[in-house]
């Protein structure tokens, strides 16, 4: 076959799905010559699974994007069909913003940003080789012979490495949905050295919302309260449509129960390790054996189309056995099935094989982000694309990588969890992986993070000085009511037994009154007078500021003593073998890890303290220069 020179680029991105397209807007927008390749131009960030972002942690993860200049949150907010603030009866630390999406427009929308936007090129194309000379990337090749040529290459190929799509007893190589996989450029990264492992998802059945009895659901609808994302949106949809909740029941159980033998899971035909947190309809029925019923929900897939997502029936199950099973949920007896579920097997590669800014170890210049690192969920792909672009264009213009600690926002936390602990399985995030969760919060992703995105070039000046005004007015309203005194009178008493608070025994300040927890920001906004009504948001924080104080301080000071811990800088090249006290598992997985601190060092899986004693041993008495690989 004939190739072609098809040029030379800064950055290359593998791939167009959610962190394709978060990896190749970054690195355009700052101001690297970009080329996006994709299988289908047709299905840039397609959805292949549920029809929706946000979530707990993942809502977070959304707002960090947006905080840092990303374009997930944006385009979300211009194409959803309903959205609500959950957990809002629970603490601040544990609320998130979930959307659901018209999945077509999300799709169209953020392809036409892509379009639109400067030094960025779309191109379709399946790449199958990537040319690395001497340990470095050079460029890559595609299906049609085209050689591209890059500084740096960013690989987000989802669940396409040799997919393989399984539905009962029939396999057949495909990506999600029946599109084109990548079968070769998986064969190539294990000829390069890459160890990889197979991991499987699932989707359940889409039916026909017109053949739903909705009466036999409750509905679920979205809140009243204008939401966004998106700390730039100012346009609000109101015209939002409802989901639908419904539930399994024991017809339903005996009925799965009875076919497990058809079951791809239970024959031994999928090899790939399923998601622990995203179970399919017959993993929950086996390994939750003693509850009646599961939840059910129902999620229109837009505005112009008819197929609905049943949510909660993730299933491999033959297609005959799928309509039996949705005829025994409430509401869907009489059920049209336009789609059956699937389950589909992937590769991926070990993320322990990643620097933290998401390049790899073993090729200089080759960034790895999505699904490939192991993880599930679209919007831990978009966080680690967004990285892995920034950092693959600031590689390029001969700055530092862009690295985010665990206490500073959750796609910290994912990114180190992969790099250090690696993962047996699809990674979801959840807010029980962070630490210092009260500090990592929907409510405060721009005052966490939005300087780095402008020192970056992601925030453009305007957003910054309304982000520094911001902040301004937050620390004045703060000091203003710790300097306020409010006295005991009738008229408090009357704002405190409103709140149903106790009685005022003694005059407080406005801060120390607030610290209450039934006493809102607009309690004390009544008593206090302040010169000029602030905007909802800056209210928020200074409420949550103010009554957390006492909480946050503790996580503040947890995160200095870790600082001091990740300041305590290891060598790349430490030769873990060569240090006498450390167990033989630890020293191995230290040597695969390659960790950069001290603190890097305690997280990594088999590593115990009293390993890391002996590592801050060596440091102390200056004995690590000598043990460095030859």
């Amino acid at each position: 076959m004939m190739s072609y020179n098809g040029g030379k680029f800064d950055v290359i991105v593998i791939g167009a799905g959610h962190a394709g397209v978060e990896a190749g807007l970054a690195a355009a927008r700052m101001g690297a010559d970009t080329l996006m390749l994709t299988l289908n131009l047709d299905a840039v960030a397609y959805m292949p699974c549920n029809p929706s972002v946000g979530g707990p942690a993942k809502g977070i993860v959304v707002r960090e994007i947006d905080a840092l200049g990303g374009e997930m949150a944006r385009n979300i907010d211009k194409t959803h069909i309903q959205m609500r603030m959950l957990n809002t009866g629970k603490g601040p630390a544990v609320r998130a913003l979930r959307a659901q999406a018209d999945k077509f427009t999300y799709q169209h929308e953020m392809k036409q940003t892509i379009e639109d936007t400067e030094n960025l090129l779309l191109r379709q194309g399946m790449v199958e080789k990537l040319i690395v000379e001497d340990g470095q990337i050079q460029g890559v090749i595609t299906q049609t012979g085209a050689e591209y040529y890059a500084k740096t290459v960013v690989v987000t190929t989802g669940t396409y490495l040799r997919g393989k799509v399984i539905l009962g007893d029939l396999s057949y190589e495909s990506g999600p949905n029946n599109m084109q996989p990548s079968v070769n450029l998986s064969y190539h990264l294990q000829e390069l050295g890459f160890d990889m492992v197979r991991f499987k998802t699932g989707t359940p059945p889409r039916v026909n919302g017109q053949t739903i009895d909705y009466d036999q659901t409750e509905i679920q609808p979205g809140d009243d309260v204008p939401r966004a994302f998106s700390y730039e949106t100012t346009k609000y949809i109101t015209d939002q449509l409802p989901c639908w909740l419904t539930y399994t029941n024991a017809e339903t159980h005996e009925l799965i129960n009875g076919n497990l033998s058809r079951s791809p899971m239970y024959s031994g035909m999928i090899e790939g390790t399923g998601p622990r947190y995203c179970p399919s309809i017959e993993d929950k029925i086996v390994r939750f054996n003693d509850k009646p019923r599961h939840q059910i929900f129902l999620e229109p897939e837009g505005r112009n189309t008819k197929e609905v997502y049943v949510q909660g029936l993730s299933t491999s199950l033959p297609e005959d056995v799928q309509h039996s099973i949705l005829k025994t949920i409430p509401g869907l007896q009489n059920v049209r099935m336009m789609r059956p579920g699937y389950a589909i097997e992937y590769d991926a590669i070990v993320p322990t094989q990643l620097w933290p800014s998401l390049e790899t170890k073993k090729i200089e210049g080759l960034f790895t982000a999505g699904q490939i690192n192991g993880t599930s969920g679209y919007e831990e792909a978009a966080g680690q694309g967004l990285m892995a672009g920034i950092n693959a264009a600031r590689k390029v213009q001969g700055e530092e990588p862009l690295i985010l600690d665990r206490s500073e926002a959750y796609i910290g936390v994912l990114i180190d969890d992969l790099i250090t602990k690696g993962t047996n399985e699809p990674y979801r995030l959840l807010t029980s992986r962070a630490e210092y969760r009260l500090l990592l919060r929907h409510d405060n992703a721009d005052l966490r993070l939005t300087e780095k995105g402008y020192e970056i070039g992601l925030i453009s000046e305007d957003r910054y000085n309304s982000f520094t005004d911001k902040k301004a007015k937050i620390a004045a309203e703060i000091k203003r009511l710790e300097k306020t005194i409010i006295k005991v009178s009738d008229d408090a008493q009357k704002i405190v037994e409103e709140a149903g608070s106790a009685p005022m025994k003694e005059a407080v300040s406005a801060a120390l009154l607030l610290k209450r927890p039934e006493i809102t920001y607009d309690h004390v906004a009544r008593l206090t007078e302040p010169e000029e009504e602030l905007e909802a948001d800056v209210k928020e924080q200074v409420e949550i500021q103010v009554k957390y104080e006492g909480y946050i301080s503790k996580q503040l000071e947890q995160v200095e003593r870790l600082k001091k811990m990740e300041n305590k800088k290891l060598p790349e090249d430490l030769d873990y073998m060569a240090i006498n006290g450390i167990a033989t598992e630890a020293r191995q997985k230290l040597a695969e890890v390659r960790p950069l601190s001290i603190a890097q060092a305690s997280r990594v899986s088999g590593v115990n303290p009293s390993d890391v004693s002996v590592l801050l041993v060596y440091m102390e008495q200056g004995q690590l220069q000598k043990v460095k690989q030859a």
